[in-house]
């Protein structure tokens, strides 16, 4: 399988409506690749047309190698999704909620008590087993979601908006899952509004704008696309701030802190560039440090100019 998931010339519509606009999309198996956007987007029509909930209008999606449409139910067999709502049966215990899941899997009554032990114990799970899920807390609800959603053992799973409404703690302990997830082998796509999620957690990420993919690349590569980064220089003296304010004509000064901010990529060449001009003018810095912009600044850079009908030309 040489791609996890691919759409090409992806299109849907809801009226006159264009919610998904010829999207193309390539991504390799393993890893967490992100799908960034405001509300109206397009993100859970996608997850929805990608897990054969929803059909396009247009264009060829093939999931785990196998095309959403003639061969749904080898798509099917392939993911697994977990939605922003737990899917769990309020009435159930834990255990009981797995168990359903196992039976429609059809995993068979050893298998299926087997599988059930070991996503118990995964999720930290066990002790609440056979409790009410009325006793679970929201963390815990999404920690079983996901625990059903791993069930037949899936190579790809589609996490939508997963942690929205979790706690700081039940956050990061669904980042913990998603590491050991992609470290045994998953793909995982994931859609968030949680930018800090996206930078903490995706090798790739894209950012879905009116329909339309507007940046696609590695988190790095994305704060790159937009202006900000710098290079903040602190020295000992006003002296040492003269000159180098001096030879960094373009920099912003700071005389409070005796600082200077120099324009920067953040990239290698930049810095050391910088460095050989301080060397190069007899100036020492007491401190240096790298500031980049971050993906919320790449998110309200890309979409907020989108709506000024220049988004394209900045990301391509």
């Amino acid at each position: 399988m040489t791609s996890a998931i691919q759409t090409i010339g992806l299109t849907k519509s809801f009226g006159a409506q264009v919610v998904l606009d010829r999207v193309d999309l390539d991504i390799e198996p393993g890893g967490v690749f992100a799908l960034l956007g405001p509300n109206g987007a397009g993100k859970t029509t996608m997850i929805h047309i990608l897990s054969t909930l929803l059909r396009a209008d247009s264009g060829t999606v093939r999931i785990a190698g196998h095309d959403v449409v003639r061969e749904a139910a080898g798509v099917r067999a392939a993911i697994g999704v977990t939605g922003q709502f737990s899917a769990v049966d309020a009435l159930m215990t834990g255990e009981e909620n797995l168990r359903l899941m196992a039976d429609l899997r059809h995993l068979g009554r050893r298998e299926g008590r087997r599988r059930i032990a070991d996503l118990l114990e995964r999720f930290e799970l066990t002790d609440a087993a056979r409790k009410p899920l009325a006793t679970y807390s929201g963390g815990m609800r999404r920690r079983l979601d996901l625990a059903m959603t791993l069930m037949s053992r899936p190579q790809i799973v589609f996490l939508d908006e997963p942690t929205t409404g979790l706690d700081p703690r039940s956050r990061a302990e669904m980042w913990t899952i998603v590491r050991e997830l992609v470290k045994a082998g998953t793909t995982i796509m994931l859609t968030t509004q949680y930018l800090d999620e996206a930078d903490e957690l995706a090798d790739r990420v894209a950012v879905l704008n009116a329909g339309a993919i507007v940046a696609d690349g590695t988190p790095a590569e994305l704060k790159r696309l937009v202006p900000g980064g710098r290079v903040r220089l602190e020295f000992d003296d006003e002296q040492a701030l003269d000159a180098a304010s001096r030879t960094f004509a373009d920099a912003a000064r700071d005389d409070d802190a005796l600082a200077i901010d120099v324009p920067s990529d953040g990239g290698f060449g930049s810095l050391r560039s910088i460095m050989e001009r301080l060397d190069h003018d007899g100036i020492e810095a007491r401190t240096l440090s790298i500031h980049t912009p971050d993906l919320d600044d790449v998110f309200f850079a890309l979409t907020g100019r989108m709506e000024a009908g220049t988004t394209k030309e900045v990301a391509r």
